[in-house]
Formats: C-alpha cells, sequence, structure tokens
C-alpha cells in the first residue's frame, strides 16, 4: 500500500470516476491511475469501484467503508508534513484562502495587511469564489480556510465558526426618493427595480425572506456577485441596490448615498471555515485571530477537537 494508490483512489472519487481528469490531476497517465486502484484493491482484497470494461461506474459498499479512512490517512498525512515544517520552517510557508468576492474586496484587506507585517515570509494564496466553491477547495485541501456568509455551515467536512455580524444597507444616487429621510420599508424598497448580489452570495437568502414574508416580489433586474458591480449599476440609474453594509464608504462611493437595511433584512453572520480533522500551521492560527480577534488559538483548537470528537464518535 502506497500514498500515490490511496491519492489515485481519492481522485476517483473526487473527479467523477472519469480516470482521464485524474490523470491529468496527479500528473500521470490513465493506464498508470487504473493500475494503481487496481493494485489496492488487490491488496485489500475488496473491489473499491465497479467496472463497464476499462471504465469505473460506480463505488462499492465494501468501497463506501473505505473511503473514508483513505480520506483520513491522507489528511493524517498532510498534518505529519505541516507538524515538521512548523518545526523546521517556522515562519515560512504557505498559506491558502479562500473567500467570496465581497469578503476578498471589503473584510479580508486589513487582515492581510496586518498579517503580512507579522510573517511576511508567509505566501498567501487567495482564491475567490463562491460560498461552494470555497467549500470544495477546503474538502479537497486546495485551500486551508475559507470565509463566506453563506453555506459553509452546512457542509458535514467542515468546521464552520462565527467571525462578525453585519447587516445590509440600500443604496441609490443622491436625490433618490429613497433617501430622503422617510422610513424604509420592504413595501417602499419593491416599488424600484433592483440590483443586488446572485442567490447564495453575501446574504442574498436574508433579502429574499424579508420579501416573502411581506408577500411581496422583488423587481431585482441585475444580480451580480460583487458589490462593486452593483454599485457601478446603480450609479448608472438602472435601480436601488441593496449590499453588505461593510461594502459601502460614504468618502469612496461619492455618487451613492445609502440607507441602513438592519431593521428590514435578519443580520447575518460570516463564517471561517476549517476542513475537520486538519492541523493547521502556527501562522494559520495567527491569521484567523487577525481576521477575527475573538477567534483565538484555543478557542479554534477547542472547536477543532470536539468537531472531530463528534465526527469520531459519529
Amino acid at each position: 500500500m502506497n500514498f500515490q494508490q490511496l491519492r489515485s483512489v481519492q481522485e476517483a472519487v473526487r473527479r467523477g470516476l472519469n480516470l482521464t481528469d485524474v490523470a491529468t490531476a496527479l500528473h500521470t497517465s490513465q493506464p498508470g491511475v487504473s493500475r494503481q486502484i487496481r493494485e489496492l484493491e488487490d491488496e485489500l482484497q475488496v473491489q473499491i469501484f465497479e467496472r463497464t470494461g476499462k471504465r469505473l461506474t460506480r463505488v462499492t459498499e465494501p468501497g463506501k467503508a473505505v473511503l473514508p479512512i483513505i480520506e483520513r490517512m491522507l489528511l493524517d498525512a498532510q498534518n505529519l508534513q505541516r507538524v515538521a515544517r512548523d518545526f523546521s520552517e517556522r515562519d515560512t510557508g504557505g498559506l491558502a484562502i479562500a473567500a467570496t468576492h465581497s469578503q476578498a474586496r471589503y473584510a479580508l484587506p486589513g487582515a492581510v495587511k496586518d498579517f503580512r507585517a507579522l510573517y511576511p515570509m508567509v505566501t498567501l494564496n487567495l482564491h475567490q469564489g463562491s460560498p461552494h466553491q470555497i467549500a470544495r477547495l477546503l474538502i479537497e485541501g486546495e485551500a486551508d480556510i475559507g470565509i463566506a456568509t453563506e453555506a459553509l455551515a452546512g457542509y458535514e467536512q467542515l468546521l464552520a465558526l462565527p467571525s462578525y455580524r453585519w447587516t445590509h444597507c440600500v443604496i441609490a444616487p443622491h436625490g433618490h426618493e429613497l433617501l430622503d429621510g422617510s422610513p424604509l420599508t420592504v413595501e417602499r424598497l419593491a416599488r424600484f427595480p433592483i440590483v443586488t448580489y446572485e442567490p447564495g452570495f453575501t446574504g442574498r437568502s436574508h433579502i429574499d425572506a424579508a420579501f416573502e414574508r411581506e408577500d411581496l416580489k422583488p423587481n431585482i433586474v441585475i444580480s451580480a456577485m460583487d458589490a462593486d458591480v452593483v454599485k457601478t449599476y446603480v450609479a448608472l440609474g438602472v435601480g436601488v441596490g441593496i449590499v453588505a453594509g461593510f461594502a459601502y464608504d460614504a468618502d469612496r462611493d461619492r455618487d451613492l448615498g445609502a440607507v441602513e437595511a438592519g431593521h428590514l433584512f435578519e443580520i447575518n453572520t460570516t463564517r471561517l471555515a476549517i476542513r475537520r480533522g486538519t492541523r493547521l500551521r502556527n501562522y494559520a492560527f495567527a491569521f484567523i485571530e487577525t481576521f477575527a480577534p475573538t477567534l483565538t488559538r484555543p478557542v479554534v483548537e477547542e472547536a477543532l477537537a470536539k468537531a472531530d470528537l463528534s465526527t469520531s464518535d459519529a
């Protein structure tokens, strides 16, 4: 048994049993992948995959029992390497952060600047994507830390910790009637075309829920992943915008005014996620605390230990 065999099985599952994609991911040949999988099956004396000819068709029942063990073995191997690097390369290495566009643009810059001052020899790799893409990057080991408001708490493989809370605001060009000081209501908002986030991004679910509660259908004319895109079209007069409060700055967004909308939409919680069972490098704990001061190393380590314990009990 060797790690190449284990990785071949792991990637086969991740790549939807497409051995061509597995070979590309592992930088090897398709026959080589097939051989590695077959050799592991022969050694274990169980069939992990069913086949039609040379094509994998599905995971067998024994395979379903074997796969979690393979995942843990490969994760433990990564953790072993991280322990060694913490002693041999204390303040050097890489840290991969996956975040939504809004988090990367507005919430992360201050933390990144402070972290770089503390650990100038650590290379930061910033991935941007949807919350579901962030979750996949964490689960597949392509990212160490994930940051998003939606979805992360819904994956059992991840530990999602609350980082900070925020509310939405409504933005419009100066002189717009929504900025006249009258009370902002969902009914008033529903009279205008709206530009806001795509479903699954930056608290969009809370926006939709607020209109549903009032039995109203919003006229959403443009939806986007990024608050900057929303603000661009609002400034052009396409509609009024609903964005995260932290994405609006009166000095920066001089063409726009804003009204706090925390009373209309539920408070949002941005979460920081880590794959369960992962051992973080020392500087990863430092980054987490820089981004979310309440998430100190003891707090995160305790949460990880509890998550691992609940997983083993299950």
